[in-house]
């Protein structure tokens, strides 16, 4: 707007300037041409004073070929004609018109002249008409009083009106935008507002809702598929693995028993992915869990008194009181079991077991600590991806599916809670936040 304002206001001085000055020298040549169409009608040369001109022209001044002045309507010719002698039509013109800067002898402001040559006995006579631009002078001042006092307020006005249409017209977009951004792999349910007024926004609504439609078929789809294909995949590996065990039972050679053992090592691997899986299409599923009391001091020490043969030593600092949370037994000691086997996967010498109520937050939290060669910050979302496998774990034959941090991570978000990657002194440090159920009544 001030762009444009400023582009406007310069035409419009420019243009308003050009038209009083064309129409100021039109109405002085005529002037000056009817005062020498009346010198021409009188007998005898013209002297002394002339009549005063109409038409808002200021002064008539005739000079001859000499530059002497012979008449004029105003006193002080000879001042005049001292500046104006000099101002003549061309070679084959009889009349001329041009702006006079101010000037003490001429006019106290920038004027007009129109000298008209007229054929006489005695010689040429020059007839000058003279306007002083009195009148041109108060109109810039007028439109630049009202283009820099009345413009800002303009602007501002311009400005809000505009603010205000554009932010209603965007209102609608910025709802989208915002029901768009919750979103999530786990809240696909969700739908945009779609305004009343069928128009662009109304049909980019409908568009992203038949979108999400689409993608929530399609996940539904995908999940039922994984929960379905591991549901089935499991009676067939437990055959075979049953099979498998059969026949090392038997004694068989040594090289036959060699590749029965590895035989039975994948199926037992693969009877895992296959019960991870199924557990993963489960939680997808956001099916509530069937939720009691747990204490998260006595569910850590139940799991580290059945690792007490475990070649890495499990240390457990539990709170003095109860860290009480209401949650799936099961579904909680899976998490925390996982939790474990990855922390004495890749321990040197311990794994450290912390329960405790956050004074700051009020929530129930779960330290598992390990002194190995930890999770660098860049990976520290990374290892809770499906079938994520660092380099540190490609290098160890730990027979680790890559779903275990996955499968803790959304036991804590269903149980609202979280689970992700701490920095600690040493080693991998995995925090688990829970909100608290509140003391025993």
């Amino acid at each position: 707007m001030i762009l444009a304002l400023s582009l406007g206001g310069g035409w419009l001085y420019a243009t308003l300037r050009g038209n009083l000055i064309e129409n100021t020298s039109a109405r002085t040549e005529l002037a000056a041409r009817q005062a020498a169409a009346d010198i021409a009608a009188r007998p005898g040369p013209p002297h002394g004073d002339m009549p005063e001109p109409d038409g808002g022209v200021d002064a008539v001044l005739v000079l001859d070929d000499r530059g002497r002045a012979l008449a004029s309507t105003a006193p002080h010719p000879a001042a005049r004609a001292s500046v104006l002698a000099a101002f003549r039509p061309g070679p084959g013109e009889d009349s001329a018109v041009r702006d006079f800067d101010a000037s003490p002898a001429l006019a106290s402001h920038t004027s007009v002249v129109a000298v008209v040559r007229t054929p006489s006995p005695d010689g040429d006579r020059y007839v000058y008409a003279l306007t002083v631009l009195n009148a041109v002078a108060d109109a810039e001042r007028a439109l630049g009083v009202t283009v820099l006092v009345g413009g800002p307020l303009v602007v501002l006005l311009t400005g809000l009106i505009a603010w205000s249409v554009t932010g209603a017209a965007l209102r609608p977009v910025e709802a989208i935008r915002k029901e768009l951004a919750s979103v999530t792999a786990d809240r696909l349910g969700r739908r945009v507002p779609a305004p009343d007024a069928q128009d662009e926004i109304t049909r980019l609504a409908e568009t992203v809702n038949d979108t999400l439609e689409r993608l929530e078929h399609s996940v539904t789809r995908q999940r039922q598929f994984v929960a379905d294909a591991s549901h089935e995949l499991r009676n067939p590996i437990a055959a075979a693995r049953a099979e498998l065990e059969l026949a090392l039972l038997k004694k068989p050679e040594p090289e036959a028993a060699a590749s029965l053992g590895q035989a039975l090592d994948s199926t037992v691997r693969l009877e895992r992915i296959a019960a991870d899986l199924l557990l993963l299409a489960r939680l997808d599923a956001q099916q509530p869990p069937a939720v009691e009391l747990v204490d998260l001091s006595l569910l850590a020490a139940e799991q580290i008194a059945r690792r007490r043969s475990a070649p890495v030593p499990l240390v457990l600092d539990a709170a003095d009181d109860p860290v009480l949370v209401r949650a799936d037994p099961g579904q909680l000691e899976r998490l925390l079991a996982n939790l474990l086997d990855n922390a004495q996967r890749f321990a040197d010498s311990e794994v450290r077991v912390t329960t405790a109520v956050d004074p700051a937050t009020g929530t129930a939290r779960l330290d598992v600590t390990d002194d190995g060669p930890g999770i660098p910050r860049e990976s520290a979302e990374e290892v809770f991806e499906r079938f994520a496998r660092l380099d540190a774990d490609r290098n160890r034959a730990s027979g680790g599916t890559g779903l275990g941090l996955a499968i803790a991570r959304e036991i804590a978000r269903a149980h609202g809670g979280t689970l992700g990657v701490a920095p600690g002194e040493r080693g991998a440090r995995l925090v688990l936040r829970l909100p608290t159920a509140g003391p025993l009544s």
